[in-house]
């Protein structure tokens, strides 16, 4: 019963198999050139099924990676923090070219700075299969139950908007903001965690997408509260999606899932401590009372929301790759662009371990700024 009385809205702005025009997008139009990497224009075929997913064994590859970055960063590469907390853009180093330690390294680099730039990439190039072969290093790949896929390659999800789609418009006509924040299928008993996004083709300005940092999004909160939120759990629910596929006219490759998980749960690699809700997928929490899980799920939510000063916005430049972990973030991408372009993009979402809480421990200040913020990291 709490399934339906809490149930949220999946994203609105998801169109699915309805809001594609196959031959647009491989021809182009007057307006808009042909999509520029067709291999990676989405279908959806409703005979495709999968089983439930199955735990695995998840090898976290940042845990003992080389913390002087030597295999990820050449005494070329250049590397530009964006903010304090999160958000990097790196030069000079090609993904597809990593050893397993430049791997291992990268896992531990996105871990710690939450969503990294990589720039000048040759991965949108390569084969799918090769990228597939590269993120599996990370984890099993999940496979998105309702998304558009590259034709034989359901691993990888399409995040895509066709050339002439004003549908954007439709939704700012009744809304004062296109962002959705969320984690990825967090829905999932192992939900993701190092995971790679690409541009294949993008509008020249807008569809940035934002990224909230978990992290400092916790520490910003009282001691008090922290502890509070341990020994928390709220529910995560995957029906939503489903349902607003099949309304659509979508597929559904697997059966909705639901899952608990902590409010509050730590990072293997780096021991820090994230909030882990997402009002896309979180629907309440376990044991407390309606009004009660609302009151404190939309604070959360609009701590995260305002909390500017703890966001990145990456832009999409052309054959950028954005690593992220999603165990550490919330993102929404941005439809704020009305000139018809497309955007396209496709992600790779490797799956990590099950979500755990550490015991709360009041930490020390945070000395790294001296702002009184407090740092349990080592709890």
């Amino acid at each position: 019963m709490a399934i339906i009385e809490n149930r949220g809205q999946y994203k609105e702005i998801f169109t699915g198999p309805k809001g594609y025009d196959k031959k647009l997008e491989e021809e182009g139009t007057e307006d808009q050139p042909k999509a520029p990497y067709p291999q990676y224009l989405p279908t959806w075929d409703p005979s495709q099924k999968f089983p439930p997913l199955e735990t695995f064994s998840h090898t976290e590859h940042g845990v003992g990676a080389d913390g002087n970055f030597s295999d990820l960063l050449s005494s070329s590469a250049q590397i530009e923090d964006l903010t304090p907390t999160i958000g990097s853009v790196v030069r000079g180093t090609q993904l597809s070219k990593l050893s397993s330690a430049g791997k291992d390294q990268l896992a531990l680099l996105t871990a710690q700075r939450k969503v990294i730039a990589f720039r000048d990439q040759d991965f949108a190039d390569q084969p799918i299969a090769d990228a597939i072969s590269f993120a599996t290093y990370f984890g099993r790949l999940h496979i998105m139950p309702v998304s558009g896929c590259p034709l034989g390659y359901p691993e990888i999800h399409v995040v895509h908007r066709s050339a002439q789609d004003t549908s954007v418009q439709q939704l700012l006509a009744n809304r004062t903001t296109s962002a959705v924040w969320h984690g990825d299928v967090t829905y999932e008993e192992q939900p993701p965690g190092t995971t790679m996004m690409y541009i294949l083709d993008g509008p020249k300005t807008g569809g940035d997408t934002i990224f909230a940092d978990m992290v400092e999004a916790y520490k910003r909160l009282s001691p008090v509260f922290q502890e509070r939120l341990h020994g928390l759990t709220a529910f995560h629910s995957g029906i939503e999606q489903v349902e607003a596929s099949k309304a659509q006219g979508g597929i559904a490759r697997r059966e909705a899932t639901t899952c608990e998980h902590p409010i509050v749960r730590t990072h293997p690699a780096t021991g820090e401590k994230a909030l882990f809700v997402n009002p896309q997928y979180t629907r309440y929490i376990v044991g407390m009372k309606k009004e009660e899980s609302d009151a404190l799920l939309k604070f959360l939510y609009d701590h995260i929301a305002f909390g500017i000063d703890f966001h990145v916005r990456l832009r999409w430049e052309p054959k950028t790759v954005v690593v992220f972990d999603n165990r550490v973030v919330n993102h929404s991408g941005l439809l704020d662009w009305i000139d018809g372009s497309r955007r396209h993009l496709a992600r790779l979402t490797p799956q990590a371990e099950r979500p755990f809480e550490t015991p709360f421990r009041k930490g020390t200040v945070n000395g790294s700024n001296g702002n009184g913020i407090y740092d349990d990291r080592t709890g």
